[in-house]
Formats: structure tokens, C-alpha cells, sequence
């Protein structure tokens, strides 16, 4: 007798049933409970009844349940069980996987098939941990099969593992050509050997790989990164991830070419800048002094004629340096504590003029809640609503020119202002609107247009305002024929008194000065001759010499006041000249120099002044400029000597 029959089968199986950890169910042949023990219970947290009142079938092989003939065919003597995978919903509502085994009991002498018996196993956490595997292994591959960059696996060997799409494309291999490979191969021997280095240093290791060699013999510039792969704290193997650097080669390439071009432009602008101003001084200057002589009227209006013909020319300059300054981004913005509407009366006083030659009226309009003191760039406002003032008496034949000025948001520590220039002139066709702040566009046909310009003052407006924190735009005139300009600027509120002082007009009293001693050092001539006849005009003696080299001669035997200094000059530049005076000058005696200089480039002002000079000035040099100068001089030395 075997051991087993010691206890008896009833109660073996009974003790089994009831103490096993696997849930054990019997179903019937038809699919009808006949019983479950408390392990499968507790599996899906319910009671015995509660159980037993769900389907049978539901915990056993239930696919082929209604064909019998089929069911049965699948235990067949090879198959005693069948084995499958469930998901359930335990009592509290989260799912629960269940691996069932199930088997079928037949009569032991015909073998008819009698019940079924399912073992279950509680299999949810093998299977979440399946999932997030599943999971993690899908992410890596789509992060490895999708990246832009390529990656390649090998092992500790040097042998090529597995790569992606994109190093295919790179290398121009097949990943199954790869496979088996030697990386170095693609590398190198020597930064293979170097990789697999007990004492690696991969990030220069990385640094040093910066091409991959393709399948046809050329090499492809790459930017490498090196990460070992690490499975049980063991490192097995290496990924290189290598990121094709042609298009970032050709666009850096082109860059560095386009800056080349781009500061070539600035040095082209500055010297046509020097260039064309320094005979156009002559020209300006000249005419100035000529107006001052006794001409009949026939001659003042020729003479009135070049004028305006050098000053028309001097704008277009002017508009052409001021874009391209601002296309470059060197405009910026210089801020300052400034009255309002003494800009705005300063600004319409000097296009009045204009207005009354053909007879418009020019109005203004300003909101009691717009604060007369603001923190922001005057010049670049007036120089905005020059252009759309100039631009608005220029479009309109008859009629009105008006300005409003308004306060659309006032946050306490900043204004937005609103200025709109309204005309009653010609206005701007529907089609044309859109490409009104493109530079270089006129309403006019360049063939058939009855205004000159050079079609960039909108751009320069449209730049400006967005440098200053605002916005501009085109209106059509609602009440009457004509255009409305409208422009937006962020203006802050700042104290400083330093900059609130309001600029007078320029004095003409040199009664106390007519002991000057002034030195004027250009080499041309005309200019020189320029700026001799204003100073004499306006009731002083100069000196001229040609050249730095001269000047700084000249000051050693004579100790002047104030000294005109050209900038580019033979022999000895005006920079050099000035360091050379200033340091053989006491400090008791140091003279007042003014830069002169063709050049408008944005920065000169502040690189000349910091190099020690006093004042600077650009050509054209009017003499209202050159009185200016003396006065400030005059103005400083009485406080001085005070």
C-alpha cells in the first residue's frame, strides 16, 4: 500500500482544496458551478455564493463552451489541460489577471468526459511588471527607430549590435550589413581603441570623433555623444549617438558669410557716408554763405535752388544710413526725462513752414489726461512724426493736416500714448495699404510719382515704433477724403531732473568772446573754406591747417580755445592728433575740441566723446551749429572762472 492511501484520498483532496493557495474551480460539463474553493474567493474578493452566482463558465476554457465536440477534441491524449490568460474585476473595482489551467476529468474505464477542474493563479503583478517592460521596450524602440540622430550599438569587442533608420542614412549600410561589423569601421581603430580604454575619458573621446565614414569612402561631419550601455551594474557595451552636422556646417557657413557681407555693408555705408557728406558740406555750407552776400532776387532764388536741392539729397542720405542702421540693430533706444508737448510744439514748428507755402492748416489736438513729463527717446518720437507730418502736408494739395494725442492705458508706472496724423489729401487706394511700411515702397509709380523721397520713411516709422514698445498702422480718414496715420509708443515715468531741461534756441551773442583763438584742422579745402567763412561770419578769427600732423605743430606754438578737428586726415588722423594735443596741454589749458566728421554711423557721438573730445558734429555743418558750439564753450568757461 502506497503512502497516500494512508490518509485517504476524500481527505487529501478535501484538505487540498480547501488549504491551497491557487483557486481551484469544478465546473460541470453543460457549464454549471459545482463547487470553488475559498483561495479563488479571496482571489476576486467575493463569497462563495457571490461567486458562484457569476457565469462557470467564465472560469474555464468558455471559448468553445457551446460546441462540445470541439472542447473535447482540445484535450486530446498529447493535451490533458489548457492553459489561459483572464482579466477580471476584483470586488474593489481594479482589474486582476488570472492564469487558468484548466483540465478535463474523464471516467476512468470509458473515459467519458465528466467535469472540469480550473486552477487559477493570481498573476496581476507579473503581468503589470510584463507591461511596464512591454511599455519601456516600445518606448526605446520608437525613441531609437524615430530620433533624428543616429544611433548604433556595439559591444565590448567593437562589434556592431543594432542601429537605426537614420544610420542607415548616414552610413549608407543596411542595419543587417552592420550587424557583426566593426564599428571601427565607421570610427576609426584609433577612437575604438580608445572607447574600450580602461581609463576612458569619453567625453574627450566624444570630442574627438567628428566624422563617420560612409559606405561610398567620402565622410560625414558629426557631432558624437557616447553612452555606455549598463545591464546588472555591468557594462556590456557602448551607443553612439551621431548627429549629422552638414546642414548646421552650411547654415553656420552661411552665417559667418552673411555677417561678413553685413558688415561689409556698414563699412561701405560709413565711408559713402564720408564720401558724399564732405562735398555735400560744401555744397550746404557754401550756399549758406552766399545767402548771407548781396544778391538780386533772380540770384537768391538759384542759390535757394541748390539749397534745397543739397538738402533734399542730404535726406535721402540720411534715410538710407538711418535704415540700415536699424536693419543691422544697432539703433537704440537713448532715454531721457522729456516735456511732451514741448516736443510735440517743437516738431510742428518745423514743418509749419512747409504747410504754409501751400497754404494748410495745421491743427492739434492733445487729451487733458496725457502726462507732460514722460521717460523715453524724444529724437526718435520727433523723428516719427517729422516723417509722418512731412508726409501728410506732402500727399495733401489743399485742406488740413491735425494731430491728436491721447492716453490709451496708464498703468501707473508706464503710459501708452497714443499720436495720430490725420490729412484731407489724396489718401491710399485699398490694394495699396498692406505694403505701405515695406521699405523702399511708394504709393506713386517710381515712373509717374510727383514726390521724391526714397520710399523708406514708413519702414524707418514702423522699425522705431517697435523699438519703442509700440505699434503703427494705416486708417482710412472716416469723416473726409485723406489717410490717418496712427502710432502707438510705451513711455515710462523717471525722474531726472539732469535731462528735463528744455532746449532754447540757438544765441547768437558772442559779445564777450571775440578774444577766441580757434583752430580748424581739415584737409579739404572747400570745407575748409566752409567752415572759416562761418566762423568769420559770426565774428571770429581761425586758423586752418591741413592735417593732424599740422594741428598738433600748431597747438604747440599756439594755445587755442577751441579746436575743429576732421576726423580722417593724411598723415596724422584726427583721433591721434587729439591724444597727442591733450596730452601736451596742461590741465589748466586743455582746449575744447570738437569731432568734425563725415561719417553718421550710430555710436560715433559716444566712441569720439570718449576718446576726450568735447563736442561732436556730423557734416554737413550748418552755422547755427557752429554758434551752438561756441556758446556751450563760452557758457562752460564763465562757469569755470565763476
Amino acid at each position: 500500500m502506497s503512502d497516500i492511501n494512508i490518509f485517504g484520498h476524500q481527505a487529501l483532496f478535501e484538505h487540498v482544496y480547501k488549504s491551497a493557495p491557487i483557486g481551484i474551480a469544478l465546473v460541470t460539463i453543460d457549464g454549471n458551478w459545482i463547487s470553488v474553493n475559498p483561495a479563488a474567493c479571496k482571489m476576486f474578493g467575493l463569497t462563495e455564493d457571490e461567486l458562484m452566482a457569476q457565469p462557470a463558465t467564465d472560469y474555464i476554457y468558455s471559448d468553445c463552451i457551446n460546441n462540445k465536440d470541439k472542447l473535447f477534441q482540445s484535450f486530446n491524449e498529447t493535451s490533458s489541460n489548457i492553459a489561459v490568460e483572464k482579466q477580471f474585476v476584483h470586488r474593489d473595482g481594479r482589474g486582476i489577471w488570472a492564469s487558468m489551467h484548466v483540465s478535463l476529468v474523464r471516467d476512468e474505464k470509458d473515459q467519458t468526459p465528466l467535469f472540469f477542474i480550473s486552477q487559477i493563479v493570481d498573476i496581476t503583478n507579473s503581468k503589470v511588471a510584463e507591461q511596464r517592460l512591454q511599455e519601456s521596450i516600445e518606448r526605446y524602440t520608437s525613441l531609437k527607430k524615430y530620433n533624428h540622430d543616429a544611433i548604433i550599438s556595439f559591444n565590448l569587442e567593437g562589434g556592431i549590435i543594432n542601429g537605426n533608420q537614420m544610420a542607415e542614412q548616414l552610413t549608407g549600410f543596411k542595419i543587417p550589413e552592420l550587424i557583426g561589423t566593426r564599428i571601427s569601421n565607421l570610427i576609426g581603430e584609433r577612437h575604438l581603441a580608445r572607447i574600450l580604454s580602461p581609463m576612458a575619458d569619453y567625453v574627450a573621446v566624444e570630442k574627438g570623433i567628428n566624422v563617420i565614414h560612409h559606405k561610398d569612402g567620402h565622410t560625414v561631419e558629426v557631432l558624437a555623444t557616447l553612452a555606455p550601455i549598463v545591464i546588472h551594474n555591468k557594462n556590456v557595451g557602448f551607443y553612439i549617438i551621431a548627429k549629422d552636422m552638414t546642414e548646421q556646417k552650411r547654415l553656420i557657413i552661411e552665417k559667418e558669410a552673411a555677417e561678413k557681407t553685413n558688415k561689409a555693408k556698414s563699412e561701405f555705408l560709413a565711408m559713402m557716408s564720408h564720401e558724399i557728406r564732405t562735398p555735400m558740406n560744401g555744397v550746404i555750407g557754401m550756399t549758406d554763405l552766399i545767402l548771407e552776400t548781396d544778391l538780386d532776387e533772380e540770384q537768391r532764388d538759384y542759390v535757394q535752388i541748390i539749397k534745397k536741392s543739397g538738402t533734399t539729397l542730404l535726406n535721402i542720405i540720411n534715410d538710407i544710413l538711418d535704415f540700415s542702421k536699424i536693419e543691422s540693430g544697432r539703433t537704440e533706444l537713448v532715454e531721457e526725462t522729456f516735456n511732451l508737448r514741448t516736443a510735440l510744439s517743437e516738431t510742428l514748428n518745423l514743418i509749419l513752414p512747409k504747410a504754409l507755402e501751400k497754404n494748410i492748416e495745421v491743427t492739434t489736438s492733445v487729451a487733458s489726461d496725457v502726462p507732460s513729463q514722460v521717460y523715453g527717446d524724444v529724437t526718435k518720437l520727433r523723428q516719427v512724426l517729422m516723417n509722418l507730418l512731412s508726409n501728410a502736408i506732402k500727399f495733401t494739395p489743399n485742406g488740413a493736416v491735425s494731430i491728436a494725442v491721447q492716453c490709451v492705458e496708464n498703468q501707473g508706472e508706464s503710459v501708452l500714448i497714443k499720436f495720430s496724423v490725420m490729412d484731407t489729401g489724396i489718401g491710399v487706394s485699398r490694394d495699396k495699404v498692406a505694403q505701405l511700411f515695406e521699405p523702399f515702397y511708394q504709393v506713386d509709380h517710381y515712373m509717374t510719382r510727383q514726390v521724391e523721397g526714397t520710399g523708406l520713411g514708413l519702414a524707418i516709422c514702423k522699425k522705431l515704433v517697435k523699438l519703442m514698445g509700440g505699434d503703427i498702422w494705416y486708417e482710412k480718414n472716416q469723416n473726409q477724403p485723406g489717410s490717418v496715420f496712427a502710432f502707438t509708443v510705451d513711455f515710462s515715468f523717471k525722474s531726472n531732473d539732469r535731462n528735463q531741461q528744455e532746449n532754447g534756441a540757438v544765441h547768437e551773442n558772442h559779445s564777450s568772446g571775440n578774444d577766441l583763438k580757434i583752430l580748424i584742422a581739415e584737409d579739404n579745402e572747400v570745407n575748409q573754406l566752409v567752415l572759416k567763412k562761418m566762423i568769420e561770419k559770426l565774428g571770429y578769427n581761425s586758423t586752418a591747417v591741413k592735417n593732424g600732423l599740422e594741428a598738433v605743430e600748431a597747438f604747440e606754438r599756439y594755445s587755442y580755445d577751441i579746436v575743429f578737428m576732421d576726423i580722417q586726415m593724411p598723415f596724422m588722423d584726427g583721433t591721434e592728433a587729439v591724444r597727442l594735443i591733450k596730452e601736451s596741454a596742461s590741465s589748466e589749458k586743455q582746449p575744447f575740441i570738437v569731432a568734425v566728421t563725415a561719417h553718421a554711423i550710430k555710436g560715433d557721438r559716444e566712441k569720439y566723446l570718449g576718446m576726450g573730445m568735447d563736442e561732436y558734429v556730423s557734416k554737413p555743418v550748418s552755422m547755427n551749429i557752429i554758434s551752438g558750439i561756441i556758446d556751450k564753450f563760452l557758457a562752460e568757461r564763465d562757469m569755470s572762472q565763476a
